[in-house]
């Protein structure tokens, strides 16, 4: 391809930050995970990204571990480790008499080994396919009879889903993944357990390959809010409507003690951080990009040095400078990080380029991989061609380091190869680190300005607002829920009933109903399916955390709180920003 000619002395900065996160799927009454999706992704998308960085020494990156997703890697290592498997279909592989199973467990298996993308993922194995159709055939014949697939067909069927749940990268070079896909049926019992093993070893691999990746100055580990709480609203409700003036809000005037939690999730966020890999955070992705002045004080005071989110939040907030007047053109604002004046310790924010990232998220997964590759680089050209001065321009693009793999052939495969590829030798593009941008501006080195805010309109990267996780019926309904739940919470816990064992649980499980990833779901935007599933979730964990406080739980909760019926874009686990 041929290159564009770089102007003198100047060079693009490009910024990736791969966001890895999963809620937390334990029960906290009974330490079983309630769905598999940590333990499938760790598997798939984890093991590769590490993978693709490894192969290419030259890129950099930045990578978000969210530190429940952390917690949920270390909780699977140990299982694999004591022997004591606490989920579901990770018991049912390595079960050895399958005909034994009762139809509920059937039903289960059923229900979770076809969950993925059928195209990429099914069609392309017939033998994994066939299984699809025998299936389909039962079904036919009314749910009760499951009871006449037999124990082979089960162990054939979980063999397979974890089999496509296994990274590309894994598949190329792993002996056990290569000779099972061979064989395709009649999996025995001993390869079931093999195939068990090999995913308690990519696990517990996870963690240690990107600590190595750190410690070798090739990506920066950046972390979150311990739960991915949205950090804004848990402070101030109210934030939501200076980006929405209208957004209806819950009847609740505002969360009780926000601050309070907020300041907790940032705690053991920094805490967890400095446990797991060696030292304290230098930056952090606030869970879904959500900012507001309080929160990137908040920030400040907890030692960030950076944060980021999407690129509508700085162009409502440039706009509320320019007193609603039109924006020039993106070129000649959006590249480069900015420090919001009066909020504190001084915090670079960075925001991310919605287009490049969005094209990376749903649309490259259609083209074949060196193209998409190609056309991402062009953009990047035409980007600094339409620079302004001899500033360097900061490129950010962010987005889910895990959902989108599974759309692409080969789960990315080809792209992220060509794509490292093309950027490592490229004469003036250059991958690097938040922190890194950051520390070159505190020193006076940097090649890139630095602009400055006065205003900061609060909001998320999901079209600079908070829509997506307040302002509808339902939404609003979770977080009364919440509320409420929460002025119990603080009764019971100063009322000293609770021993500092069952406060500590107590407040886990709080911390996780605090997650954004409910809120998320709700909405007929999203699957039926989806929202039944984190529904039902949702108010679980609400009625185990009045159990845990030795209270009932109220009656309210075992109302649905949202009715899914939409198509979303990959499944509702990933949106467009725009």
């Amino acid at each position: 391809m041929p290159q564009r000619k770089q102007q003198t002395g100047k060079r693009l900065q490009l910024v990736f930050c791969w966001h890895m996160h999963q809620p937390d799927y334990r029960d906290y009454l009974s330490g079983e995970f309630t769905l598999p999706w940590t333990y499938l992704h760790a598997m798939k998308d984890y093991t590769d990204m590490a993978y693709h960085l490894e192969q290419h020494p030259k890129a950099r990156a930045v990578v978000n571990f969210v530190p429940i997703l952390v917690e949920q890697l270390q909780d699977y290592e140990q299982q694999f480790q004591t022997g004591e498997i606490r989920d579901g279909l990770l018991k049912m592989l390595c079960r050895e008499d399958l005909d034994a199973l009762g139809d509920a467990e059937r039903l289960h298996i059923l229900d979770s080994c076809f969950k993925s993308n059928h195209t990429k993922m099914l069609q392309p194995y017939r033998a994994y396919q066939h299984l699809f159709d025998l299936q389909k055939m039962v079904e036919e014949r009314g749910r009760e009879s499951v009871t006449y697939l037999s124990g082979q067909y089960l162990a054939d069927l979980l063999v397979w889903y974890h089999l496509v749940w296994t990274g590309e990268s894994v598949r190329r070079e792993n002996e056990v993944v290569a000779r099972l896909m061979t064989k395709g049926a009649q999996f025995t019992f001993e390869e079931r357990m093999e195939l068990f093993r090999l995913i308690g070893e990519l696990i517990a691999g996870i963690i240690p390959r990107y600590r190595a990746l750190s410690e070798r100055g090739q990506i920066e580990i950046s972390t979150t809010p311990y739960n991915h709480p949205i950090l804004p609203l848990l402070l101030d409700f109210k934030t939501a409507r200076e980006s929405e003036p209208d957004a209806p809000l819950p009847g609740a005037n505002n969360y009780p003690g926000g601050l309070r939690r907020a300041q907790a999730h940032l705690n053991r966020a920094v805490e967890s951080h400095q446990h797991n890999f060696g030292s304290k955070p230098a930056g952090m992705w606030p869970s879904e990009g959500s900012l507001s002045r309080a929160t990137v004080k908040l920030l400040g005071e907890h030692g960030c040095h950076w944060t980021a989110t999407g690129q509508a939040v700085l162009a409502h907030s440039l706009q509320r400078e320019l007193n609603g007047a039109p924006l020039p053109d993106k070129s000649e604002y959006l590249y480069q990080p900015y420090v919001l004046e009066d909020a504190g310790k001084p915090v670079y924010c960075f925001f991310r380029d919605d287009h490049l990232s969005d094209r990376i998220g749903f649309e490259y997964a259609k083209w074949k991989g060196d193209d998409a590759a190609a056309d991402f680089v062009h953009q990047l050209e035409d980007i600094y061609k339409n620079s302004h001065g001899e500033h360097d321009p900061v490129v950010s693009v962010i987005l889910d380091g895990e959902n989108a793999w599974e759309y692409y052939p080969y789960n990315g495969y080809y792209f992220l190869s060509e794509l490292y590829a093309l950027l490592e030798d490229h004469p003036y593009i250059s991958t690097t680190t938040f922190d890194e941008v950051s520390q070159a501006l505190d020193q006076g080195k940097s090649r890139s300005s630095c602009g400055k805010l006065k205003q900061m309109v609060a909001g998320s990267w999901v079209y600079g607002t908070f829509s997506t996780w307040i302002g509808s019926p339902d939404k609003n309904r979770g977080w009364d829920l919440l509320c409420e739940a929460k002025r119990s919470y603080d009764i019971v816990a100063n009322s000293g009933r609770l021993n500092a064992a069952e406060l500590k649980l107590a407040t886990e499980q709080l911390a996780d109903c605090e997650g954004s990833d409910w809120f998320w779901w709700f909405g007929d935007y999203n699957s039926a399916q989806s929202v039944s599933s984190f529904d039902v979730l949702f108010r679980k964990n609400l009625s185990n955390l009045y159990r845990l406080l030795k209270l009932e739980p109220p009656v309210d909760l075992q109302h649905v709180i949202s009715v899914g019926g939409g198509s979303p874009a990959a499944g509702g686990t990933m949106r467009r920003s725009e």
